[in-house]
Formats: C-alpha cells, sequence, structure tokens
C-alpha cells in the first residue's frame, strides 16, 4: 500500500444530504479544505441519501430535514436502522424542539444549524465519527427540556386522563358523569386532583395543559 492510498484509507468518508445545490456546493468546498474528511457522493432527498449509503457505506452522512420525495427524519431512521456503522449528522435550519428531538429518536448521533462556524462542522464530523454526539446549543437546550418535563411530568390516573380529555372537549360535569357513567361528584372530585396534580386553578387552564400534553383517545 503507498503512502498515499493509506492516507486516503484513513479519510473519513462522507456523503452531503441536501435539496439545495447551494448548500451542497458549499458543503463541498469546506471539506475540499480538510485533509482528514474525504467527500464520497451526495444526495438531494432522503431516497437517494439512502441509496447512497446502501452503494458506498461512507463514515458519516450530513443530513438535511426538510427535502423532497423523503425527509430527512425518516431517512436518518432508515440508516440507522440498516447501516449503524454510518453515523447520520443532521445540519438544518430548523431549532424547534419537535424537530430536533424526532431527529435524534431516529438515530442522529449529532445536530447543528446550517448558520454553524465552517469549522464547527468540521469538527462536529470528527466528532460523530469518533464516536461522540455534538449539539448546538439549541438542540442540546431542546433535549434538556424535553427530559425535565418528562421527569416533572404529573402523574394521573387512567380515570383523571378520562375526565381531563372531556374537558379539553368543551364538556361540562354533568355530561362528563353521563359520558362515563359516573356520579357528578365523582368527576368533581377527579377534577380537583387533577388541578391540584397540575398546578392550574380552572377549566380553561386544564383543558389547554389536555391539549398540548394528552393524546387524543383511541
Amino acid at each position: 500500500m503507498t503512502p498515499e492510498t493509506s492516507a486516503t484509507s484513513n479519510r473519513i468518508r462522507i456523503i452531503i444530504v441536501d435539496d439545495h445545490a447551494v448548500v451542497r456546493s458549499g458543503l463541498e468546498q469546506l471539506l475540499a479544505t480538510t485533509d482528514d474528511i474525504e467527500l464520497v457522493g451526495t444526495a438531494s432527498n432522503g431516497n437517494e441519501a439512502i441509496e447512497r449509503v446502501d452503494e458506498l457505506r461512507p463514515d458519516v452522512v450530513l443530513m438535511d430535514l426538510s427535502m423532497p420525495e423523503l425527509d430527512g427524519v425518516e431517512a436518518t431512521r432508515r440508516i440507522s436502522e440498516t447501516h449503524p456503522a454510518s453515523h447520520v449528522l443532521v445540519l438544518t435550519s430548523f431549532s424547534d424542539q419537535t424537530r430536533i428531538l424526532d431527529a435524534i429518536s431516529a438515530g442522529a448521533d449529532g445536530y447543528l444549524l446550517k448558520h454553524s462556524d465552517p469549522d464547527d462542522i468540521a469538527d462536529a464530523i470528527r466528532a460523530v465519527h469518533a464516536g461522540g454526539a455534538p449539539l448546538d446549543p439549541k438542540a442540546a437546550r431542546a433535549l434538556l427540556e424535553s427530559r425535565r418535563s418528562r421527569r416533572h411530568a404529573p402523574q394521573l390516573t387512567d380515570r383523571e386522563r378520562e375526565v381531563l380529555r372531556l374537558v379539553r372537549d368543551g364538556l361540562a360535569n354533568k355530561q362528563i358523569a353521563r359520558r362515563l357513567g359516573i356520579a357528578e361528584r365523582t368527576v368533581k372530585a377527579h377534577l380537583t386532583s387533577v388541578f391540584q396534580r397540575l398546578g392550574v386553578t380552572d377549566r380553561t387552564q386544564a383543558a389547554l395543559w389536555a391539549s398540548e400534553h394528552l393524546d387524543p383517545p383511541d
């Protein structure tokens, strides 16, 4: 093996996935300035990304989220399931908690925003390849807030959840009692408990909480 071949084999092999050609071009130029990162392919949507990973088996996939045909979250999920050795580093403009949590849950190893400094992107690629989990500060904050909210989420009984869903749907106590086949005073007792657990003082606040945190009934 020649020195040149040996050096190439030690480079981090990467695929860029983004539906904007100008973004792909900019990232290509960035990676061309590094000695240890090699661009082996590009893709413009999630389906192409999966095909490229199947074909090229890269070390790292630099993944956008909003793309046609198949978005980055689903592409990340499929790649993580079929090619766990190919680490996915999300690079996107989305900083909302839902997108961040969806991507991490799908198997993304890191999450950066597109306004990141070029050096930070290159360092994140190296970190993901080494087994790290680089996160933009906004992504890290979203994960912490999610964990904190789960830790402090009130524990409601199944019956309390049923009552709360009906409050959310606008039913009065008498209607709730009739719907569930229980006494109206029992509904009031459940609501008193729910208000205390949620830290709210009226039906409107409880209904708002239910709209944000309770799934619809099956």
